[in-house]
């Protein structure tokens, strides 16, 4: 019962029927000049119906989140789970559903905006996750070739780099406010921050596998650094690996909740012992920080400092000759 124009071809001998738009909305004269323009373009070996079919059934920002994970973060980056949050918590309610050639500049930088409004580092890494996820998209086809990353020409916020660490007079507050941490396996990588200078993940991953007691040594066979990492234990570390109460069935140091886990969030005991030990500024990483500085202060060289921690720039390391 609806009358409209379509517009009959064939490509590769196969006929196309394709509607221009009702009668009505369009002129005949109007319909005529739009059906001459795609026939230039079907002479010329375009298919004006398959390019609008594809145009509609383009993928979302859900689907390329989905590809960027499983084809670029999960199989080249160590923090791949950091990203994996930051597109659950942020992209995909905000832009899950849109096809990914919609997002402009404006929606990144609203992002971008919205975010730093409470969590201004958190707004620059996901600003460069976007950069990242589009310049990926752009490659694989999820946007035209022409498409500007929406990314680019932003401006990140400033960004401070901390020099806090624990000092000497703060740390016997510290050590009492982790000695009365009811959970032994927090106390106990609490502690092991303390004494080995180790990232997060690292202790939290730890495997009993990997200590050597009689060559004082804990092996990381995948650290961010992208290589194996060998650390001399202390007297003290030692020590207090051995008092770890181990479960049988589970290969991790610092045990979790699960069955033959380990622990994954250790930020609520933190945050009660800080706040006991009247430290509530220093941050988990804060105690990587310390490590370096002591040693820094104990006159040892950049190059050992770099060694311990496993950078992988001795630029990464310089920052400890301010301390030294």
């Amino acid at each position: 019962g609806a009358k409209g124009f379509v517009l009959s071809y064939r490509v590769h001998g196969r006929k196309r029927l394709m509607a221009l738009g009702a009668y009505g909305v369009l002129t005949l004269d109007q319909a005529r000049r739009e059906a001459r323009k795609l026939l230039v373009a079907v002479e010329a070996g375009g298919d004006p119906l398959g390019d609008r079919r594809k145009e509609n059934n383009g993928q979302t920002v859900k689907e390329l989140c989905l590809a960027y994970l499983e084809r670029h973060a999960k199989p080249h980056k160590r923090t791949w789970k950091d990203d994996e949050r930051r597109v659950r918590k942020y992209l995909l309610p905000a832009w899950g559903n849109l096809k990914a050639r919609a997002i402009g500049r404006a929606d990144a930088a609203a992002l971008h905006s919205r975010i730093g409004e409470t969590h201004r580092y958190e707004a620059n890494r996901v600003l460069e996750l976007v950069s990242k996820m589009f310049e990926l998209a752009w490659r694989w086809g999820f946007v035209p070739e022409d498409h500007s990353n929406p990314a680019r020409g932003i401006d990140s916020f400033k960004e401070e780099k901390r020099d806090r660490w624990v000092t000497p007079e703060e740390l016997p507050r510290l050590a009492e406010a982790i000695d009365q941490e009811t959970n032994p396996y927090a106390r106990a990588a609490l502690w092991l921050y303390l004494l080995t200078g180790l990232r997060k993940s690292e202790v939290l991953t730890a495997r009993w596998e990997c200590v050597d007691f009689v060559r004082k040594e804990l092996r990381l066979p995948h650290t961010k650094a992208g290589r194996a990492h060998y650390l001399p234990l202390s007297d003290p570390a030692c020590v207090l690996l051995s008092t770890i109460p181990r479960v049988e069935g589970n290969p991790y140091i610092i045990v979790g909740l699960k069955e033959a886990s380990h622990l994954v969030n250790i930020s609520k005991p933190w945050l009660r012992v800080r706040k006991a030990a009247g430290v509530e500024d220093v941050r988990l990483h804060d105690l990587r920080r310390t490590v370096g500085s002591w040693l820094a202060q104990a006159g040892n060289s950049l190059h050992l400092i770099g060694r311990v921690l496993n950078h992988s720039s001795q630029t990464t390391t310089a920052i400890y000759a301010r301390f030294a």
